[in-house]
């Protein structure tokens, strides 16, 4: 396991993770949720936000979830990899809200996940108010 870990590690370490990360760094620090947890819930979230910049990469994850693609336009390939990534986390028990997320705290987690080394590595840039948008559906 320790060396599934360094070589998971080189790997992002190398390309970035992207903001489901930063967002789940920052639900993390402000609300102790756990980091695996804020990042499935951030996930779906996040894929939603950037399936306009991922060419065909939506298609292999709807396809390793066993949706048939075959006929699927784009649109409809991105929505099924969402949706299947989606289920997967209510199907574990992964919530879909955070209960504690409060509007107060806002303009700090979307200015803390904007700052997040893991920010950079994300396939499209985003806003503080896309930060906001996000973190609201968890709301």
């Amino acid at each position: 396991m320790a060396l599934a870990q360094y070589v998971t590690a080189m790997a992002y370490s190398n390309v970035g993770l992207g903001i489901a990360h930063s967002m789940a760094h920052t639900l993390g620090a402000v609300y102790d949720t756990p980091h695996g947890v804020a990042c499935a819930m951030m996930l779906p979230i996040v894929m939603e936000f950037n399936q306009e910049y991922t060419g065909e990469k939506f298609k292999a994850i709807a396809e390793a979830f066993g949706v048939d693609t075959a006929g699927m336009d784009q649109a409809a390939y991105r929505k099924a990899a969402i949706d299947a990534v989606r289920q997967l986390s209510v199907d574990v028990g992964i919530p879909t809200k955070l209960e504690k997320l409060r509007e107060e705290d806002l303009p700090f987690l979307c200015e803390s996940a904007a700052a997040d080394a893991c920010a950079p590595g994300n396939p499209r840039h985003a806003e503080l108010a896309d930060f906001e948008a996000m973190f609201r559906k968890l709301m």
